[in-house]
């Protein structure tokens, strides 16, 4: 039997184009630009499914949901994450937490946080508090700093549920 805890890294990063909607953590925030890709471009939540998939040894998300497939186009990032997470759940695993930060110089984040971790934990069936999503900027350094693009890192730890209890007595 392997791990009964494992964790994984994911990494996304989009550019920002006219005529798109900005969609984050299944969220769409009010922007004069979006976030050019495939399916809906949500960075956030393509490097949290990358991060669940990496952690139970699943590849990515490009090896799931590749980009040259057009029955993939357009596809609402929030099944993507369902999809994954479904995946993982077959394989005997459930998320414990995720951390992220999307790193971008506009728009201003924190008024959607709330909203996105909400959404988030819905798909992945976690209380709110084990979904963490920060926002920092790249202080005007490369293409997110020249407002090019949005990137976001994320981490999840995953577990399989052995049927142990634990108690302290």
């Amino acid at each position: 039997m392997g791990p009964l805890i494992k964790i994984g890294i994911g990494y996304d990063s989009h550019r920002l184009v006219a005529d798109r909607p900005l969609v984050l953590g299944g969220v769409i925030i009010p922007y004069k630009y979006g976030l050019d890709g495939h399916s809906d471009a949500d960075v956030l939540l393509h490097a949290i499914a990358d991060s669940i998939l990496g952690a139970a040894g699943l590849g990515d998300i490009g090896r799931h949901f590749p980009d040259t497939d057009p029955g993939y186009k357009g596809m609402k990032s929030t099944l993507m994450l369902a999809e994954t997470f479904q995946m993982i759940v077959s394989e005997g695993y459930r998320v414990g937490n995720v951390d992220s930060v999307i790193i971008a110089e506009a728009p201003k984040m924190s008024p959607h946080i709330p909203s996105m971790c909400q959404k988030i934990s819905r798909i992945l069936l976690v209380d709110g508090r084990s979904i963490s999503i920060k926002a920092s900027t790249n202080e005007m350094m490369g293409f997110v700093g020249r407002g090019e693009g949005i990137a976001v890192m994320a981490i999840s730890l995953i577990y399989k549920d052995d049927g142990t209890i634990i108690t302290t007595d």
